[in-house]
């Protein structure tokens, strides 16, 4: 570009010597001048600009955030849960506050089922059937946290009714507390079934619930005859 702003003025110098009429010697003196302005502003630009450097590509920050779990915590076996079934899935609800979804690890194999909860108000909890009635699809099974449950979907391999939860073989499952109530958990059942149901389920959840607190009361009042 300056060696070309170079010679344009070299030839129109040659020109302003060379011209006799005014107007064109106006013209090219202008013209001139111009160029020259140009030529010293560049030149001016070009020792003011520092150097290129090379720009720098700024380093990406990982945004994926990993829940602590403290494993050396021991986990509590949880003693009792509720579930329930349709043709194509049993449905596990364990009752626990405060679960986090990232601090759960959840193993599932065609005949059986571990899933621990970490780090709940301070402890590790487990629920786990080492082998259940009959088999399921370990990567259609999911668990999924509520604000007062945890609810453990299992995906059944073929359709069809189970009989229970665990196998007749199965010696381990969980030993219930001796002065629990042994109906806690059919209770915890039924409430999981009016929260979820419709309404033509509430409304027979509702009378059942009726029904049996009239029997109650019946009773009450024969003990006192």
């Amino acid at each position: 570009m300056a060696e070309e702003l170079a010679l344009d003025l070299e030839e129109l110098r040659q020109l302003h010597s060379s011209a006799k009429r005014p107007r064109i010697l106006s013209l090219i003196s202008s013209e001139i001048r111009s160029l020259e302005k140009l030529q010293a502003s560049k030149e001016d630009g070009n020792a003011a600009a520092p150097p290129p450097t090379a720009s720098k590509i700024p380093t990406p920050i990982s945004t994926s955030v990993k829940a602590s779990i403290n494993p050396a915590l021991n986990c509590v076996s949880v003693s009792s849960f509720s579930w329930d079934q349709d043709m194509d899935k049993v449905k596990i609800y364990v009752f626990l506050e405060g679960v986090e979804q990232e601090k759960i690890q959840s193993y599932f194999k065609p005949m059986s089922f571990d899933v621990k909860f970490h780090d709940v108000k301070g402890k590790n909890y487990r629920c786990a059937v080492p082998k259940l009635n009959k088999e399921i699809v370990p990567e259609k099974c999911k668990v999924v946290v509520k604000p007062t449950r945890v609810i453990i979907t299992l995906f059944k391999a073929s359709k069809g009714d189970w009989p229970d939860l665990y196998s007749k073989e199965d010696k381990l499952k969980p030993n219930l507390d001796k002065e629990q109530d042994p109906m806690a958990g059919i209770m915890d059942l039924m409430k999981n079934m009016y929260e979820e149901g419709d309404d033509e389920m509430k409304r027979t959840i509702a009378k059942a619930w009726t029904d049996a607190r009239s029997v109650k009361a019946e009773d009450a009042l024969k003990s006192y005859r």
